[in-house]
């Protein structure tokens, strides 16, 4: 047998190597994993937001982090998401929904807000019709937006770039036209347009600016803010659209600004995921993002915006019309797993295959040991019979061969002794026979009538027998 297979620096070094696989195996589960975001647009309030909480992220040594590819607009965002270049991505809707995007958080929401001085009578979104509503445009979706509520309402856009007839517009047409956010206060006030719309969140500037500008045009200072009272049938038609409510008293102001709850529609901006993205590392993400919130909003104010989807059960929450991730259900519901409960496949596994391979190096070692017992065996056995031989020898050349065969069973043992321990009933047994051998094989020259010399060699022999004890290392 091969002298490795019997080395004990070798299962020293298999052993060595089970650690090592195992310290492999627990810094490799245990290293955090980075996800890849889209964020679009480069400069809006959701790249300010998320590159925040990557940096939070990072230095909180957290166990994931964010990877932020930064594009031009919120449709090439939701694009790479649907091309599985992105985990993660920032998604408006109604731009483009992807077919693999699950919703983690809502960033913020949107509303369509329509204000008209009072004096122009304008208080429901029927109400526009044969008006001019200016459009503050701050996305290329809003005037789709726009287009598709005028068509629930069997309205039609009259382009801006077309003439007014001199009989004005038809019962069934608004004009649009597109304007500044500085244009607002003269534009109303010169008679160019009779109401105002902006797709902002309400609580933004963008909004209030509005709202104050088309105020300043009113010569009594006093606003009407349009409502869209069939929010609830819309979203059915166009469910990529959110139900946005603006609480009274939103823009401030003596009396408060409005003076009640305006009921309207709007769209939303969400952080959406891969549904291949691992649901305990998406409830981790959302678990940070949301316990975070306070650190995050000195640096990036929409976090005050963020909200969770609405939902009613855990069924409802993956099935809705916009599903959420299960991972982000997790945390909402506070079922989120345990490390056990996400590698419990791997330890049953690990726990099967590794009682198998612990039975299967039992039975290899048991394999060796028996080995080691049949080489000792046999060489006392050989001995044994050279013991008889030599009372069967008839001549000198008989004997000398005997002896040389002894020499090479000693040097064997010697060099098995060297390479593994040998319990001392072991050893006393070896040296027994060896110096029986050596005795017997003395016996026989005198015998036969051998010389001093001859004696010599045989008692030379017998040293070298008991030499093996000190070739042999105590028992274990």
């Amino acid at each position: 047998m091969p002298a490795f297979l019997v080395r004990r620096e070798w299962l020293l070094v298999l052993l060595a190597l089970g650690f090592a696989v195992v310290a492999g195996m627990l810094v490799y589960l245990s290293r955090p994993t980075t996800l890849t975001v889209a964020v679009g647009p480069r400069d809006g309030a959701e790249a300010t937001l998320l590159q925040t909480y990557a940096q939070a992220l990072a230095r909180g040594r957290e166990d994931v982090r964010l990877k932020l590819n930064f594009y031009d607009d919120v449709r090439d965002s939701a694009e790479a998401l649907q091309r599985n270049k992105a985990d993660l991505a920032v998604v408006r809707p109604d731009v483009l929904l992807p077919e693999n995007g699950l919703t983690l958080a809502i960033l913020h929401d949107e509303a369509l807000l329509i204000a008209a001085p009072e004096a122009a009578g304008i208080e429901n979104f029927p109400d526009l019709a044969r008006k001019r509503l200016g459009v503050v445009e701050r996305h290329a979706a809003d005037m789709p937006f726009l287009t598709n509520l005028l068509a629930f309402y069997d309205f039609s856009a009259q382009p801006a770039a077309e003439p007014v007839p001199e009989t004005g517009l038809g019962p069934a047409r608004i004009a649009l036209v597109p304007l500044t956010p500085q244009e607002v206060t003269s534009a109303i006030a010169e008679g160019r347009v009779d109401a105002v719309a902006v797709i902002a969140a309400p609580a933004s500037k963008a909004a209030i600016s509005t709202v104050r500008a088309v105020e300043a045009a009113s010569t009594e200072k006093k606003i009407n803010f349009v409502s869209v009272p069939d929010g609830g049938a819309i979203i059915q038609r166009m469910p990529e659209l959110q139900s946005v409510t603006i609480p009274a008293g939103t823009f401030g102001g003596r009396p408060k600004r409005p003076d009640e709850d305006v009921k309207t529609v709007g769209a939303s901006y969400r952080l959406m995921a891969r549904g291949g993205v691992s649901r305990f590392t998406v409830a981790s993400v959302t678990q940070h993002l949301f316990e975070w919130r306070s650190k995050l909003a000195p640096l990036a104010p929409i976090a005050n915006l963020m909200k969770a989807p609405d939902f009613d059960s855990t069924v409802a929450a993956t099935s809705a019309r916009l599903p959420n991730h299960p991972g982000a259900v997790d945390y909402f519901e506070r079922e989120q797993q345990t490390m056990f409960e996400r590698y419990e496949d791997y330890i049953y596994l690990l726990a099967f295959f590794g009682g198998t391979v612990g039975s299967g190096v039992a039975w290899v070692a048991q394999r060796l040991a028996r080995k080691r017992r049949e080489r000792i065996d046999i060489v006392l056995d050989r001995l044994l019979d050279i013991l008889r031989e030599v009372r069967a020898a008839t001549g000198k050349a008989d004997l000398d061969g005997l002896v040389r065969e002894t020499d090479d069973l000693v040097a064997d043992v010697v060099q098995h002794a060297r390479e593994r321990n040998i319990d001392n009933r072991t050893v006393s047994a070896l040296i027994l026979a060896i110096d029986a051998v050596h005795a017997a094989i003395n016996d026989e020259r005198r015998n036969l009538g051998a010389g001093d010399i001859e004696s010599g060699r045989a008692v030379d022999h017998a040293r070298t027998a008991r030499l093996l004890s000190l070739h042999t290392p105590a028992a274990e």
